[in-house]
């Protein structure tokens, strides 16, 4: 599933500053919640709740364009799932 994450990003001092919204396999959700961020050496990520109410945690890779969803959390808090990454490519 490497073609079904869109994301839009409200872009202010810094380009994709934050997400607004996802789509996956063209089911789009807004973004509810930013819960958390922070930097890696090469990446960004948001850990954010979905107006779904399931937690995502996404990757920006600056370098790159591209966003990964690289956590994936039910509301209902069953067992952690980690689905199958999902990525972005940008449209040119």
């Amino acid at each position: 599933m490497s073609a079904g994450l869109k994301v839009e990003c409200y872009s202010g001092y810094k380009f994709n500053e934050r997400p607004l919204a996802f789509s996956l396999n063209k089911r789009k959700l807004q973004v509810k919640e930013i819960i958390d961020q922070w930097y890696g050496p090469e990446y960004t990520y948001f850990k954010i709740m979905a107006e779904d109410e399931n937690t995502y945690i996404l990757r920006f890779n600056e370098r790159d364009d591209h966003w990964e969803v690289v956590f994936f959390e039910e509301r209902n808090y069953h067992p952690v799932t980690y689905p199958e990454t999902w990525k972005h490519t940008p449209s040119t």
